[in-house]
């Protein structure tokens, strides 16, 4: 029987996409969308690239917005709870709880996304801001605006975006991170150097394997404490030290928590009726036969309409399959990862990154492509992804990377 009512947790990228999946695939009973931020539902990546640029903010806050509440409310059909954050999970009485309101729900997509990591901070210091929200991209953007000397801690992608808006306004800029080379999560350490000298070249002060001790001001930050005593003098510090899955209103559910929501391929938690997706769903991925939770754009909204359609008919559910694939605009140069860094070996073919600012890496992982990395090599990337989800051998990379011309290889351990 067809549900008679979808609750979806977390007005985010994947919680749109779960509620127009469900009207898509035909669901015409009551859809709920509870949020825990006042705003619509808006697309954050611009917030730490576009927004933060010396252009119109008006202009990209008006952009920023997926639909008008009219077009979810009307269109839709979408009962809009907004400002209101979800506080528990009854999966026995299959209600989600805001404050002491039970939502009743036949199924239900959880996709509550992931909330910036804190650095300590003395209270009630100002000019100290993550970058998760629209309202702190709103602070971050004022901070610029006026001149700010800023410090990024955590040289990840969304700081170093930070700091290539800061540069662009001639801003002095210094990101600090707490390991030796920049991104090896995200990139390995070869590459992780090669996006590293991209600030470098741009006037950006990074310091690698470097802690901080204490930020420190009157009232609003003016400088940073490192861990070898020396000081930075700020009036901006924008923390970039990643993000945790927000499953902290889950605890007492009885849903599988482990560095998100554990699900199964199909991205079912294990409780009735309950999906997840978006950032806060650790899945089972068939084409690396592996868990991952991923903080992409382009998985999210792939799985929050799968999500409610298998939570609609589950008899038909089918799995999540997907090579991820993210970007990141540094100085006008575009960054794009596609596949698994968790590789044996990276193979540099092109690093021309001083001149042109081209660059392109695979990854290997036995005898199987598992990765690739470009610099400014968009038509090249998605080649590479869709190589990936065939399993292509590593033979075949390098067969496709000769036919390609992409040359001057230099075999680089990980």
């Amino acid at each position: 029987m067809s549900p008679g009512n979808l609750v979806v947790v977390g007005a985010s990228l994947a919680g749109l996409r779960a509620v127009e999946g469900a009207r898509k695939a035909g669901f015409d009973g009551t859809l709920t969308l509870i949020g825990a931020e006042r705003h619509l539902p808006y697309d954050r990546p611009p917030l730490s690239k576009a927004f933060l640029d010396d252009h119109p903010a008006e202009a990209v806050v008006e952009t920023t917005a997926f639909r008008t509440e009219q077009a979810l409310r009307h269109d839709l059909g979408v009962d809009l709870r907004l400002g209101t954050p979800a506080t528990g999970l009854d999966t026995r009485r299959k209600e989600v709880l805001i404050g002491d309101e039970a939502v009743p729900y036949d199924a239900a997509v959880i996709a509550t996304g992931a909330h910036a990591r804190t650095l300590p901070t003395p209270p009630g210091l100002a000019g100290v801001h993550t970058l998760r929200t629209v309202d702190d991209a709103i602070a971050v953007r004022a901070a610029l605006d006026a001149g700010a000397r800023t410090v990024v801690i955590g040289a990840g992608f969304i700081g170093s975006e930070v700091a290539s808006s800061a540069r662009k306004r001639g801003l002095e800029v210094t990101v600090l991170e707490a390991l030796p080379t920049p991104l090896v999560r995200a990139v390995g350490e070869a590459l992780g150097e090669v996006c590293g000298g991209l600030h470098r070249r741009h006037g950006t002060d990074l310091r690698c394997g470097v802690g901080v001790r204490s930020l420190e001001g009157h009232e609003r930050v003016e400088r940073v404490v490192l861990s070898d005593g020396s000081t930075l003098p700020a009036d901006l510090v924008v923390l970039g030290v990643g993000a945790v899955p927000a499953t902290d209103w889950l605890a007492g559910s009885g849903i599988t928590l482990e560095d998100g929501i554990v699900c199964d391929s199909h991205l079912f938690t294990g409780a009735e009726g309950v999906y997840a997706a978006g950032d806060v769903a650790r899945w089972h991925n068939p084409v690396f036969d592996r868990p991952m939770r991923l903080e992409h754009w382009t998985s999210a909204a792939e799985q929050g309409s799968l999500a409610a359609r298998n939570a609609l008919d589950p008899t038909a559910s089918t799995a999540y399959v997907t090579v991820p694939y993210f970007w990141s605009d540094w100085y006008d140069q575009r960054i794009q990862f596609v596949g698994s860094p968790q590789a044996d070996e990276t193979l540099v073919l092109e690093d021309d990154t001083e001149r042109d600012g081209r660059c392109v890496a695979l990854y290997r992982e036995g005898d199987r492509l598992i990765g690739a990395l470009s610099i400014n090599g968009q038509s090249l990337i998605m080649k590479l992804r869709a190589l990936i989800r065939k399993r292509a051998t590593w033979a075949d990379a390098l067969a496709f990377a000769e036919q390609r011309r992409i040359g001057g290889p230099s075999t680089l351990s990980r």
